[in-house]
């Protein structure tokens, strides 16, 4: 029977999906493509009517606890039975759309739509860029694996290769934040706002020249959720933040969302397609078996198999007809022919070879390359000129992460003490020459989403020892560190990258520390090592940012109780939540943040939640830089028009959005001078065109003169 209802669904599928080639039809069988569908719609199903009655459930003892609650009981009961309505008015759309995945008829499609093709913005580049060339630059490790999804795929190398790369089916404009088109031509909003529809443009194909098929969304669905593959919040997001997929014909598709959203065509289009063909192998030794292999892409560059040089250098090749060189916002970008990244694990080392002609660019945002490391004979001559771009990026929320599970981090107190106990201002004086800002708060930056009146505890020794002594730490050891009454030393790790610069950075916080009587323990690792470390969870306090994108803030997968622990209670690894945190109230945030329907909800839901993380000192805030300075050689050239003043202002590196360019006329000029003894201009420009207005920074407390006992041992800050 089973073998049966397989044939009839397979015989469905074949049909509704007309046109396919015999090779794709046999992608769909191979990869176990056919035999998920049914399983997962199952799946969604039961697992809706089971969140529906679990709502029921609780409305109905929400319902009851109104009759005897007072007060801001009552208010706090009235705020969880309106929650709770909208979910199971939730669950009621979604078991109202029918199966998660389904293949429609375009008939099915409203017929009032009004469609969007986001055609009216300004350029994206300049139009002198110039195609060819080799672009020359570094990574300081090589990376795990070439896939984009599946385990390790989450490296810093797969943004290089994939994130910047891919294209959406409908993208924002990095200047103006309006949506403009991807791989889909048009766009519509259903009335309720809750369906967007794309129409495909006929002419997307993907590398290997396949054309881009509606369906293709759906298998790239099966892909990142099935069970070959270990994914949990790929698996947590496909469940609970689409509501489900229609492919209409081969260039129409439709994505459901539980519940409207700002931005939604942009946010629900950054999702990507997969070629079936290539993943007809695909199984449960996909990982394995897809270690080093580049899946046909739809965005400007391919990985070549002879690109890749294990341990040495990975290289992107521009593909000579990609289908989107001439379309608007594509065609003045990712213009070289290629672009090198060679594994220079030693910072020093790759400015000395940027230093001498081997690397095009380098980021010298880091004083000691600005000031010192940049002040050279190529720079005053001309071949290297250097830029200071002002952003209008998001801050990174870059700082210490506090594992609550961990003890004496699961006391308010302790954290509140550790907050106090680090001296980030004295870093930035020091490390960064006075140049960067102290950062305040988590998911700062977001004008309209952030709270500007937030600002993170300064170092204070007082500060730092009050809160220790709440926490009952009221006597000093021999070596100046605080101790309970029963000898618990007031001693915690942080986890770090090891990368010299913050060797030195940590070292000054360790120092400053123990004159508040507090043991900061410094745990430095290989980068690949330290990232594993966090991911597992296996840490006391871990130091790393996150580039989060605009242009709303993301709470979810940080603070949400399902990225801390699992159905059994048990710490789940692989999830963004490293404060390992839990409560209804952030829950319930974060949900509305997630699902926020217009800007005041967002607003509202993302201040509150800034309000909690700083209250509750999960997040030590460290440092925020509002500019970029790259050098580059003179051959490497970036905009100047008056669409784009070098680059973009929403992007978090000039780099990544690909609109410089190689003048190999320059190159070959530049190489001339220097074997002749020519010299050109000096170039130190800076770009503030889109600096926002500069805020005055509040003065630090002053440093505090304390006696203790037994004086701190004295240790070397390192050069």
């Amino acid at each position: 029977m089973r073998n049966i209802l397989k044939t009839i669904f397979y015989t469905a599928l074949v049909l509704a999906l007309a046109g396919c080639s015999r090779e794709e039809d046999r992608a769909l069988r191979t990869s176990g493509f056919d035999d998920f569908i049914p399983q997962y719609n199952r799946f969604i199903r039961e697992w809706l009517h089971e969140r529906q009655a679990e709502t029921a459930e609780e409305i109905s003892k929400a319902e009851k606890g109104m009759q005897t609650a007072e007060g801001d009981q009552r208010e706090a009961v009235e705020k969880q039975l309106i929650n709770l309505k909208r979910e199971q008015e939730k669950w009621e759309f979604r078991l109202g759309l029918g199966d998660y995945f389904r293949f429609g008829d375009p008939s099915d499609i409203p017929a009032d739509l009004v469609w969007d093709d986001g055609m009216n913005h300004e350029e994206i580049g300049d139009p002198r860029a110039k195609k060819g060339g080799t672009f020359r630059a570094y990574i300081s490790t090589f990376p795990p694996t070439l896939r984009a999804f599946g385990d390790n795929s989450n490296n810093s190398f797969r943004g290089v290769l994939y994130d910047d790369i891919d294209m959406p089916l409908v993208g924002l404009h990095p200047k103006l934040m309006e949506m403009i088109p991807g791989i889909a031509k048009e766009w519509a909003v259903s009335e309720d706002g809750r369906t967007v529809y794309f129409r495909i443009d006929p002419e997307a194909r993907y590398s290997d020249g396949v054309p881009v098929r509606a369906r293709d969304y759906i298998f790239e669905s099966y892909l990142r959720i099935s069970d070959n593959i270990v994914n949990p919040y790929a698996k947590q997001y496909w469940k609970e933040e689409i509501a489900g997929f229609v492919a209409y014909d081969d260039h129409t598709l439709s994505i459901s969302l539980p519940e409207a959203k700002l931005y939604a065509p942009a946010i629900i289009g950054s999702l990507k397609p997969s070629q079936p063909n290539f993943y007809d192998d695909y199984g449960p030794d996909f990982t394995e078996r897809y270690q080093w292999e580049f899946p046909p892409t739809t965005g400007a560059y391919e990985v070549l198999a002879g690109d890749v040089v294990k341990g040495v250098s990975v290289t992107q090749t521009r593909i000579k007809d990609w289908w989107a060189k001439d379309k608007k916002y594509y065609r003045y970008r990712f213009n070289p022919d290629r672009v090198r990244h060679v594994v220079v694990r030693d910072e020093s080392k790759a400015f000395e070879l940027f230093r001498a002609g081997e690397l095009d660019s380098f980021y010298i945002t880091r004083p000691e390359y600005w000031y010192e490391k940049s002040e050279v004979d190529p720079v005053f001559k001309g071949y290297i000129e250097r830029y200071t771009f002002y952003t209008q990026y998001p801050a990174l929320p870059r700082g210490m992460y506090l594992n609550i599970t961990k003890p004496l981090l699961d006391e308010k107190d302790v954290r509140i003490g550790i907050q106090h106990a680090m001296n980030w201002q004295k870093v930035i004086d020091v490390i960064f020459r006075g140049d960067y800002q102290r950062l305040d708060a988590f998911n700062q930056g977001y004008l309209l989403f952030s709270d500007p009146s937030i600002k993170a505890p300064r170092f204070s020794i007082s500060a730092a020892r009050e809160a220790f002594g709440k926490a009952g730490f009221t006597q000093t050891g021999r070596d100046g560190i605080l101790e309970r009454a029963d000898g618990t030393r007031l001693s915690v790790s942080v986890s770090y990258p090891a990368i010299p610069a913050l060797d030195r950075m940590f070292a000054i916080l360790r120092e400053e520390a123990k004159a508040c009587g507090f043991d900061l323990r410094l745990d430095s690792n290989e980068p690949t090592v330290n990232y594993k470390k966090a991911m597992l969870k296996q840490y006391d306090m871990a130091f790393t940012g996150w580039v989060i994108s605009p242009p709303v803030p993301n709470f979810h997968q940080f603070i949400h109780s399902s990225n801390a622990r699992d159905e059994r209670g048990n710490i789940k690894p692989q999830t963004n939540n490293l404060w390992v945190w839990g409560r209804d109230d952030t829950d319930l945030l974060s949900e509305k943040a997630r699902n926020a329907r217009t800007e005041e909800e967002m607003r509202d839901a993302a201040v509150k939640l800034q309000h909690i993380i700083h209250e509750e000192a999960v997040f030590v805030p460290s440092y925020t830089v509002d500019f970029v300075r790259v050098g580059s050689w003179r051959w490497v050239r970036w905009p100047d028009c008056e669409e784009t003043r070098f680059c973009p202002p929403v992007m978090y590196e000039p780099l990544e959005v690909h609109v410089h360019w190689v003048d190999e006329e320059m190159m070959d000029e530049t190489m001339a001078a220097r074997r002749d003894g020519k010299t050109f201009e000096e170039v130190n420009r800076i770009f503030d065109d889109y600096r926002y207005p500069v805020t005055e920074q509040p003065e630090s407390e002053p440093v505090e003169e304390v006696v203790l006992p037994e004086p701190p041992v004295e240790t070397e800050v390192p050069e």
